[in-house]
């Protein structure tokens, strides 16, 4: 365990991209004792698979599944922006949003999505999680480390932060690989708390443990194993 948990951030663009992408290492992470919070770009009200849903509550389930969701791998806290699902991009007003996240939680690492496109996995590249990532990146380096960017965040008492490290999900290659093993059934469960988002829920599990294991022997981790890969960048 660590003496002074380190703080983490996680930007995502929809309820369950962090689920799906790093459930398992922010499980793994808080069991050490770091302190993470999520931070939710859109409320994914553009997905859902059942058209008997009304559209307008389709924001309030999916923050609340997301809120589940969190609970699953252990994180408490939750900050939702609000952007509409499918229309975001990397606006000036996004990165000041992201800003003033990390100006509140000072975190030492964010992970993100990447915001350039993976031919090889498209799914990850939806255009949401592109202008996120990029939006992120940008909060990160330089928006939330220069006192003079967005000074309406000065003006709320908000210091510069300087985060240390990003863990970029989604990209076309991987330097870093966190053994989720013990920690794929909170993952599982994680994803399983989306029932909006599930038809099948039953082809979950096959489905994640096949893209782990995967992502495990990428990583040269004995078989058997499970793990979810990132790409660190150093800030």
């Amino acid at each position: 365990m660590v003496s002074e948990p380190e703080r983490v951030l996680v930007v995502t663009a929809h309820p369950d991209d962090v689920d799906f992408g790093a459930a398992g290492t922010v499980a793994s992470w808080v069991a050490q004792g770091m302190d993470v919070t999520y931070c939710i770009v859109t409320d994914g009200d553009a997905g859902g698979f059942d058209p008997a849903v009304p559209r307008s509550e389709i924001a309030g389930i999916r923050r609340a599944e997301q809120t589940a969701a969190a609970k699953a791998v252990g994180v408490t806290q939750l900050e939702f922006l609000g952007y509409p699902d499918g229309r975001l991009t990397a606006s000036i007003e996004l990165r000041r949003d992201i800003s003033r996240v990390i100006r509140q939680v000072r975190p030492a690492r964010v992970v993100c999505q990447s915001p350039e496109r993976n031919y090889g996995r498209i799914f990850a590249s939806h255009p949401d999680h592109l202008a996120a990532g990029e939006a992120a990146l940008c909060a990160v380096y330089p928006d939330s480390r220069n006192p003079f960017a967005h000074p309406e965040l000065a003006a709320e008492g908000l210091e510069a932060h300087s985060v240390g490290e990003v863990w970029m999900m989604g990209a076309a290659n991987f330097d870093a690989y966190v053994d989720i093993t013990e920690h794929f059934d909170a993952k599982l469960e994680a994803l399983l708390c989306h029932v909006s988002q599930h038809a099948q829920p039953e082809n979950l599990e096959p489905m994640i443990r096949g893209w782990t294991s995967a992502t495990a022997a990428a990583g040269g981790l004995p078989e058997g194993h499970l793990a979810e890969g990132f790409m660190r960048i150093q800030t």
